[in-house]
């Protein structure tokens, strides 16, 4: 344990009847940026704010570079916090709000001028040094809180919904600013956020937390695409589960038989038996749709089913379908990698054709 950079080691913690942590283990490495991922009431923050010294566990410890901190109050850890509402001194400059600790830990006068100064020309705010907060937009505040954050190199930066209070656009805009910062600064972050898509564009690894508990923690690609259980499988994106009984094995494919719905042809990853039951979760961009069923030498082996056009939503980069088929209603994306106005439309009560190669769809829970 003493070589991990950061540890929590069966870290509890309740209020009252609500247990907020139940029994966390995680460890999270030097330089890494790591991200707690889950609904509102999941637990996340509780995490946070234990390793930031404002909560302490009822159970467990913390272990930050070796040393155990889990008693250390939040002026003795090298962690700092940036908050989703900024907290930045109304009537401080920019440069007084990001000197703040320097100044109280009564650094020299040459030395602050000279981090402040450079962690302002980072963050390409040199510019707007002696502005006031509320002469700056909500993205120009963000970057100020993470400079002051920053400026005297703390071990760990916690990052509490940092974004959450920003426009669309500007969110997008300061998830490639924060990643830039992370990758030029090497400090650990750790981040707190229910957006899964923040969490899948900064992270090295993710730490999906439901009710107080892990339930996965990998590096995004396999969180995305070999989810551990069917709450994973539909909080981080969209997808479709088909629950059935596994009706035959031939090699390493398997059928599952579902109510109300053909046959499905799937990688038997799980190595089921004949009998078992499972749930098979099937991404929306994995399934195709079209008018025509797939050309014979593309059709052999994969799923084929002919179905109903219900719903179309168009949000530009794709189409968004929902599709009748036995009894499922189905979520289909189409990509508009071609020029969509030469292409024949799609459209509501079309019959079409639905189909997946049975490597693109992944059992999430066997039971």
């Amino acid at each position: 344990m003493k070589d991990d950079f950061l540890v929590f080691d069966h870290v509890t913690k309740r209020f009252g009847a609500l247990t907020a942590v139940d029994d966390v283990s995680l460890t999270i490495k030097k330089g890494e940026f790591f991200s707690l991922l889950g609904p509102s009431g999941c637990g996340k923050t509780t995490l946070l704010r234990m390793l930031g010294g404002f909560e302490r566990p009822d159970s467990g410890r913390i272990y930050l570079e070796g040393n155990d901190i889990t008693d250390l109050p939040p002026n003795q850890r090298r962690v700092h916090t940036v908050f989703q509402n900024y907290a930045l001194f109304p009537t401080m400059t920019i440069w007084d709000n990001i000197a703040f600790s320097l100044k109280l830990a009564k650094r020299p006068k040459g030395e602050i001028e000279e981090k402040v100064d450079s962690i302002l020309s980072m963050i390409q705010m040199s510019e707007h040094a002696w502005k006031h907060p509320n002469q700056l937009s909500g993205g120009q505040k963000q970057r100020v809180a993470i400079a002051r954050a920053l400026v005297d190199r703390p071990q760990v930066l916690l990052l509490d919904e940092p974004l959450a209070a920003l426009d669309l656009k500007l969110r997008q805009h300061m998830l490639i600013e924060l990643d830039a910062i992370h990758d030029q600064v090497g400090i650990t972050f750790m981040y707190v956020t229910h957006d899964q898509g923040e969490a899948m564009s900064l992270s090295d690894r993710i730490a999906v937390i439901n009710y107080g508990k892990v339930e996965q923690l990998d590096v995004p690609a396999k969180i995305y695409e070999a989810p551990a259980s069917r709450f994973v499988a539909s909080f981080i994106g969209d997808t479709n589960f088909f629950s059935g009984t596994i009706d035959s094995i031939d090699g390493d494919y398997c059928t599952i038989q579902c109510e109300g719905f053909p046959a499905i042809k799937a990688y038997n990853d799980k190595n089921l038996a004949v009998g078992q039951r499972v749930d098979l979760s099937v991404r929306p961009e994995k399934i195709r749709v079209t008018l025509n069923p797939p050309l014979p030498e593309k059709g052999a082996g994969i799923n084929v089913f002919a179905s109903t056009v219900q719903d179309i939503v168009y949000q530009g980069v794709y189409t968004k379908y929902w599709i009748k088929s036995g009894s499922f209603r189905i979520s289909a994306f189409k990509p508009h990698s071609r020029f969509l106005l030469d292409q024949e439309a799609i459209t509501w009560n079309d019959n079409v054709f639905l189909w997946w190669h049975p490597d693109d769809g992944y059992m999430v829970e066997v039971k």
